[in-house]
């Protein structure tokens, strides 16, 4: 790809990024255009349908919360790995607002562009619970589906007005329900809150 045909891509993207954390994954593709200041036929030959653009959008994502889990898991300890990758998940999936809702079905749909990438990150996840599992220090009766799960909910919290306040303390609950030892969802240190929307 030619430097000027990269740029402007990675323009676009940085574009629909925005959007989604404003307005949801629904966004028209109309809009973004508009707010990266090119037409419609720009913006599809870049990325020719809404899923061109998610996947794309989508992928750096899940490659870096797949790479923190593998770095978490050689420098924690496995409840603190787990925790703070559920963390670090549950706050970019509150950031891009209705993202749970599509990971959900491309883990179901193999034909999904997104299918792969949301297998290879719930497997991430799944590595790190059975880490923490082994060691004794989280339930037994869950396994990464359920993590996936709980990522979801949390995020929508944290999607909901009246719930947001709550969302970093609803985080802490539902950690130290998957710990053995309730004093472990506390990971030290200072951690940054999941985002909230007003």
């Amino acid at each position: 790809m030619r430097a000027d045909a990269r740029k402007n891509r990675d323009h676009l993207l940085a574009v629909a990024g925005a959007a989604i954390t404003e307005q949801g994954v629904d966004v028209s593709l109309r809009d973004i255009a508009r707010r990266a200041d090119v037409g419609l036929a720009t913006l599809l030959r870049h990325f020719p349908t809404r899923e061109a653009l998610l996947v794309a959008l989508l992928h750096t994502s899940f490659d870096e919360l797949t790479t923190k889990a593998g770095e978490f898991e050689t420098s924690n300890s496995p409840e603190a790995a787990l925790v703070s990758w559920l963390r670090d998940c549950v706050a970019w999936t509150t950031e891009y607002r209705g993202v749970t809702v599509l990971m959900a079905a491309a883990i179901e749909d193999t034909e999904s562009a997104l299918h792969a990438s949301c297998v290879i990150l719930r497997a991430a996840g799944a590595r790190l619970l059975a880490r923490a599992q082994a060691a004794g220090v989280a339930r037994t009766d869950i396994d990464g589906t359920d993590l996936f799960a709980l990522i979801a909910a949390l995020a929508w919290l944290g999607d909901q007005p009246s719930l947001a306040a709550r969302a970093d303390h609803l985080f802490d609950v539902v950690a130290s329900a998957i710990l053995t030892n309730p004093a472990s969802a506390d990971t030290g240190g200072t951690r940054p809150p999941v985002p909230t929307r007003s």
